[in-house]
């Protein structure tokens, strides 16, 4: 048995929310926090464990904070719909948690884009904080890229999670229509309105890291595209941010 209480928020997810349930069918509990999905998540979830809650959206941290704050075991685990847990991951979590050991973990991800593992373009390994104490960490509330912060030490982990983001093209500009708005309200609420600087350099200073600076130029046509769609998304956070307050 996995010792870990998996903890999932999810949307609508039908799509992805099997593969990632089935991935950690071992773990002592799976806590799903829904959003009132429409499609068939809740169902899939059934199979899976009864521990299903629903609360409105309420944003990316306060949803997944609800979600660790059901945990009954001392340690969590957060995994997102369309991420996986592998065997050889489980494995490891299992032997590290049997023994005296840091608070936390930092997670190495491969994350997949139309399909192919990015293996530059500064994302791998993307280290991510997933494991953790639950008395010993808590989300940040941010309206956007949230994290979790650990009250402790961290340790790394060797075996890498899955992460099956952007399958499509249209799967990219959806999100980004979203997690604009986001970051565009959260240079607000820090920074105020951006200025024609972070308009118009910051975009191409993006594409400028993702491509050469990271390296991104040997994910081949991938990287070149990722780059550039994140120059755009960076470019579309800035401009709507200075569009108007939120």
């Amino acid at each position: 048995m996995l010792p870990v209480s998996v903890v999932i928020v999810t949307k609508d997810e039908e799509r992805n929310i099997k593969d990632a349930l089935e991935s950690v069918t071992g773990a002592a509990e799976i806590i799903i926090v829904d959003s009132f999905s429409s499609d068939g998540t809740i169902e899939i979830c059934k199979s899976y464990t009864d521990k299903i809650f629903q609360s409105p959206w309420e944003g990316y941290a306060r949803q997944k904070q609800k979600a660790i704050d059901y945990a009954k075991g001392p340690w969590v685990l957060i995994l997102d719909a369309d991420e996986r847990l592998t065997p050889e991951l489980g494995y490891e979590i299992t032997g590290v948690l049997s023994k005296p050991g840091p608070d936390g973990f930092y997670l190495p991800r491969k994350n997949f884009f139309l399909g192919k593992w990015i293996k530059h373009s500064g994302w791998w390994p993307d280290h991510t904080l997933r494991l953790f104490r639950k008395d010993k960490a808590f989300i940040e509330d941010r309206e956007v890229h949230e994290k979790v912060v650990l009250e402790g030490n961290a340790g790394h982990l060797r075996n890498p999670l899955l992460h099956y983001t952007y399958r499509t093209i249209s799967d990219f500009m959806r999100k980004t229509e979203n997690y604009s708005a986001l970051a565009a309200k959260e240079i607000r609420k820090n920074s105020g309105s951006p200025g024609l600087f972070s308009i118009t350099v910051k975009p191409v200073f993006t594409f400028m890291k993702m491509f050469f600076l990271r390296l991104g130029f040997l994910d081949g046509t991938h990287g070149l595209i990722l780059a550039v769609l994140y120059s755009y998304y960076t470019f579309l956070k800035y401009v709507r941010a200075w569009e108007k307050p939120y």
